[in-house]
């Protein structure tokens, strides 16, 4: 397997952990519930860990656009399905453009290692 792909690998699983571990975020209810708050401190340990292996290969500037980006985008679906926040069209605009600004990124940036 290509250092490239497990580097992606890498990014996918710090994506999710750093999701998940925003969903306990707003669960510890501001620190005050420990389980919660605990399981979240090793989700945002794991995924900063994760992210420190990524930029190994993946350049820094593309690795955390593709992290924050598409951590905003899965949060902001957390939010919307489990925690029953809507969205209203303008954030459904954002959202988009963060979405179409990853896309153009891998797809035709000459930074992203294909």
């Amino acid at each position: 397997m290509s250092p490239t792909t497990i580097a992606y690998g890498y990014l996918a699983i710090a994506i999710i952990c750093e999701v998940i571990g925003t969903t306990f975020l707003a669960k510890s209810e501001q620190f005050t519930r420990l389980v919660p708050t605990v399981i979240m401190g090793v989700l945002y340990a794991i995924s900063f860990y994760l992210l420190t292996q990524t930029i190994k290969t993946i350049p820094l500037g593309i690795a955390y656009a593709l992290w924050a980006g598409l951590g905003i985008v899965l949060t902001s679906l957390v939010g919307l399905v489990f925690f029953k926040q809507t969205l209203d069209t303008a954030a459904v605009v954002g959202i988009a453009m963060i979405v179409g600004g990853v896309v153009v990124m891998n797809l035709l940036s000459n930074s992203v290692g294909h």
